[in-house]
């Protein structure tokens, strides 16, 4: 695994999974979130140490993300592995009955924009080193839109990260530069269960399941996957 691992939406349910198990595995994480998740982001660090760097940041801000990056290359080191948690979803409502595009404007906004910021970010470093592993988190809908009915901005907004991450995987694969998604069904975390009490929750995908597929595509033993877009879907 990389030694420096940067990851958005780290104060959430499957971010904050995911810097533990990133860190436990030996790595050192930078935990990227926005500056409302500053006390989740600070606990995070007090709880693994000096592996752990939290950056509360927009990560929509060209110029805070040179300043950031600068740090994490000071106090961490390069980073060589990156995973792009954040995002969120917003739906319910069949697309011709939405009133405005408020909806779509976020859900383009906060799946889309956000990768696309960090990869301009990120990628010239990882390229001019000649090294680097990302990994996107796209949703079972990306790759099966029918499933994504009720939510069609959500559904068209993680399509577009998986094949960012499959044009760009082939754009950057000659410079060792690899760039993968993970497709999560249904994710156990606290929210959809409070959102969603009569479903069983036991065919839903655990946020630590999630972690270790992500983990093994950070990983040398996964030097040979890139392009991939991998189904995470527990029995959902």
């Amino acid at each position: 695994m990389a030694n420096t691992v940067l990851v958005t939406g780290a104060a959430g349910a499957l971010g904050s999974v995911l810097v533990r198990r990133l860190v436990s595995g030996g790595a050192r994480v930078a935990a990227i979130d926005l500056p409302r998740s500053t006390e989740r982001l600070d606990t995070l660090a007090k709880d693994l140490g000096g592996a752990c760097l939290a950056l509360p940041l927009d990560i929509l801000d060209a110029a805070a993300w040179k300043s950031a990056l600068a740090r994490v290359e000071a106090e961490l080191g390069p980073p060589g592995g990156a995973v792009l948690v954040a995002g969120g979803w917003r739906g319910g409502t069949p697309f011709h009955a939405e009133d405005d595009s408020a909806t779509w404007d976020h859900m383009m906004t906060s799946n889309l924009a956000t990768v696309e910021r960090t990869l301009r970010a990120l990628l010239p470093g990882m390229v001019a080193r000649r090294a680097g592993s990302v990994v996107l988190v796209g949703a079972r809908p990306a790759v099966r839109p029918w499933m994504g009915a009720g939510s069609a901005a959500y559904t068209a907004s993680k399509a577009a990260v998986v094949a960012l991450a499959q044009a760009i995987a082939a754009e950057v694969l000659e410079e060792r530069v690899r760039v993968n998604a993970v497709l999560p069904s249904m994710i156990d975390t606290p929210a959809n269960r409070s959102g969603m009490p009569d479903a069983d929750f036991s065919r839903w995908v655990a946020p630590e399941s999630i972690a270790e597929v992500i983990a093994f595509l950070l990983s040398d033993a996964a030097r040979d996957v890139s392009g991939a877009a991998i189904p995470v879907y527990g029995r959902s």
